[in-house]
């Protein structure tokens, strides 16, 4: 009296899925032409199709058997995969050296990345990949710190050596600045933070026994200052964009009794004018994925600094002036006053430390890298710069004699 209604095998929804996508995809292969895409839906549809109607007459042992058929042959495929790729790993770290590896990652992560902007920045949390695109210093925050030097020559200059017109220029706008120390060559201001108790600090000095290039090099040099500064504990390079010539900093160091050591993780970009006849540095905190934090040492999470120096006449002649802006939260308990005495205390020792080490340097001899005889990195095809030697590439680092 009623119709029976056929029903459907007993397997998983999923399993319909991949069969669906497969006739599908096949349907659709066979109406745009034959080829290799036309070839690879049939057969994975052939297969689909056999693994189904080997389900649907067998018993539980014949399931399961075919099951198992099926999970040995993914099983040898992939282990295929990962063997092949293992051995073109081994391939190119044969002919390549390691800096040549990384360009090549990084290339081809940035050409992902073009294409994929979505879903890059999971892929690389989960496989440990920096994003330069997004964290690099770019042209237009240097300048921008060049501006600033600009606007204080102006206001020094329009006050005609006074110090009354260049204070009342410094406390214009919303956020006006507030002079903590006035010393000869050497002043100090500073104004809060947005959203935050912390202030940023901006320093302008003047030194004239020593020349800009020297005071550059050394304050650069990271091998340099684990001889001249004792509060370091570990001071590296740990990773370098090609692109715009940034790099990723660790720097773990000691703080006063009874303060745990902190260590910051940064990136860092300099820029030499020599047009303009200026230099700049910039620094800032980032987050590292191949940098975990250790239960030794307290991150710092927030930090800022960026340098200017303008020399008097040129960068091998003594006497410049240099603008310095900071800002740092060194995540301690102590009140806010105590924290505002130790960055605006420690910060004239820390240049007072740098400018005795560029006289030490320049007394004594001492070998430093000239980073502004080093030319950027140009984006333009050479005949196979990957397969330079690293000893050959480290032999055309100039050094001088700071």
């Amino acid at each position: 009296m009623f119709q029976s209604i056929p029903r459907k095998p007993a397997v998983s929804g999923l399993y319909w899925y991949c069969v669906n996508s497969t006739r599908l995809v096949t349907s659709s292969s066979v109406r745009e032409g034959s080829g290799a895409a036309s070839w690879l839906g049939k057969r994975v549809g052939w297969a689909l199709c056999w693994l189904q109607r080997g389900l649907e007459a067998g018993s539980g042992e014949r399931k399961k058997e075919m099951v198992n058929i099926l999970a040995s042959q993914c099983t040898y495929v992939t282990g295929q995969r990962l063997r092949r790729a293992f051995q073109i790993g081994e391939l190119y770290s044969n002919l390549y050296s390691e800096r040549s590896r990384r360009s090549l990652v990084s290339s081809l992560w940035r050409r992902f990345q073009s294409r994929h902007s979505q879903s890059c920045k999971l892929l690389a949390a989960l496989a440990g990949v920096f994003m330069w695109e997004e964290e690099r210093i770019r042209d237009e925050e240097l300048q921008r710190c060049a501006d600033d030097m600009k606007n204080i020559e102006r206001l020094t200059v329009n006050a005609g050596g006074g110090q009354e017109r260049e204070e009342e220029g410094l406390q214009q706008g919303a956020r006006p600045w507030e002079k903590v120390m006035d010393r000869k060559n050497f002043r100090v201001w500073r104004r809060p933070i947005v959203d935050s108790p912390l202030y940023e600090y901006r320093v302008f000095g003047t030194y004239t026994d020593v020349t800009p290039r020297q005071f550059f090099n050394v304050q650069l040099d990271t091998e340099y200052r684990k001889k001249w500064d004792s509060l370091v504990i570990k001071l590296e390079v740990f990773e370098r964009d090609e692109a715009s010539g940034s790099e990723i900093i660790h720097w773990v160091t000691h703080f006063p009794y009874p303060m745990y050591s902190r260590d910051y993780v940064y990136i860092r970009r300099y820029n030499v004018d020599v047009e303009n006849n200026f230099m700049v540095l910039v620094s800032r905190a980032v987050e590292h994925p191949t940098i975990p934090e250790s239960p030794d040492f307290v991150r710092v999470r927030s930090y800022q600094s960026k340098m200017v120096i303008k020399p008097h006449k040129s960068f091998d002649e003594n006497g410049f002036d240099y603008l310095l802006t900071y800002s740092d939260d060194p995540q301690t308990v102590f009140p806010r006053y105590c924290l505002s005495w130790m960055v605006s205390s420690g910060m004239p020792d820390f240049l007072e430390k740098l400018h005795a080490a560029t006289l030490m340097a320049n007394n004594m001899e001492l070998e430093v890298r000239d980073y502004i005889s080093i030319k950027p990195v140009e984006n333009k095809p050479t005949s196979n710069p990957e397969r330079v030697p690293e000893s050959s590439r480290s032999g055309q680092q100039q050094m001088e004699y700071a």
